[in-house]
Formats: C-alpha cells, structure tokens, sequence
C-alpha cells in the first residue's frame, strides 16, 4: 500500500490543491492527515476537495486546533473516517489513532489519549502490520527538542513501549517536519506540511 501522510495543513487551500496532485501523480492508494486541518476551526472549505476529486481514500485525525464539530463536520460532508478512537483495516494492515493534543484549544489529557489508542488498537492488533495515527508527537524524542513550548506526549509515548506499532505518523511540531527516528521498534515520523509518501 502506498500512503501520503501529511498535516497542519492550517486551511491552506493551495497546499492541499498541490498536496492532492501529489498523491494522484504518485499513484497513492490512501491520504492520512494527522490533524490541523483547520487554524482554529476556521477555513476548512477546499482542504478535502481536492483529495475527494482526485479520488483518494483519506483518513484523518484531528489536530489541537480541530474542535470535535470540526471532525465531525468534515467526517460528514466528505464522507472521509475520523480514526480518533477507531481503526480500520486494509488486508493485512490495520490502521488507528487518537486525535487532539496535551496542549492547545481542544486539548484531552495523556490518559485520555493512552486510552483512545488502547481502544483502536484492540481492535487490529492481530494484524500482521500496524500504522498509528496521531497529532502530537511522543515525550522523550528528538521532535520534543524542537521546540520550548509544545511538549511531546507522554499517552502516546506509552502506546508505542506497549503497543510497539510498525509506524508512527505525526505533526504537530512545525520545526519538526520531516524528522524520523526509531523509538523502540517502532519508526516515528513527524510528517509535516510537506507531506511524505510511503510503501507499506
């Protein structure tokens, strides 16, 4: 399967336009937009559009700045999956995610969010490989150190040690974008605004 992850795409059209070309020239079979969408709830109009007419499947999560109207709204109109809590299954791939963050405006608590993943997972862990989804990067790594005011999580952090998924896509952290590392055995990319394709 071959996926573009992207986020904090902050009700840039023309950045959803260019990343929407991206995935039809590159032949991607899924888009996932690791929350963000909106810059406080406003100007979502023409962020989904372009994907829908490109004709891809896109699942999302929402980001700090997406209140829960916001994804639903989005979910609705779309007819995209918000996987905050949820998960879904391609083959032998299985899929899940929890939105939001530990900071900012729609903001949920590390529990909160350990257990948001706990929920999805159970559901796919059988699977032969497994992708997790969120906004906010893991406490203790190298994205933390990005930046002074956004810290990393430590519920996500926790669903890596316990969960140990394949992958972990993000944002969240602008000066960030573009970082991988290896947590454990789990590879953990801060995907960014630029967008990054992948084989899995």
């Amino acid at each position: 399967m071959r996926i573009l992850a992207t986020g904090d795409l902050h009700g840039d059209t023309g950045l959803a336009k260019r990343l929407a070309k991206k995935a039809k020239d590159e032949n991607v079979d899924l888009v996932i937009i690791t929350g963000d969408i909106s810059y406080f709830d406003e100007g979502v109009e023409g962020l989904i559009g372009p994907f829908k007419k490109a004709g891809k499947k896109i699942l999302f999560v929402p980001g700090n700045h997406d209140s829960f109207a916001t994804s639903d709204f989005l979910a609705e109109v779309y007819g995209i999956k918000n996987i905050h809590g949820y998960s879904v299954k391609y083959e032998d791939i299985g899929i899940f995610g929890c939105g939001f963050a530990n900071v900012g405006p729609n903001q949920i608590d590390e529990k909160e969010i350990f257990d948001t993943l706990k929920k999805g997972f159970d559901k796919i862990k059988y699977l032969k490989k497994r992708i997790m989804i969120t906004h906010v990067h893991p406490n203790e790594s190298k994205m933390e150190k990005f930046s002074n005011f956004v810290p990393g999580s430590e519920g996500v952090k926790k669903a890596i040690d316990k969960f140990k998924p394949d992958i972990l896509f993000c944002s969240h952290v602008h000066e960030a974008e573009g970082i991988e590392e290896m947590i454990g055995k789990t590879k953990v990319v801060n995907v960014g605004r630029i967008g990054k394709i992948f084989d899995v």
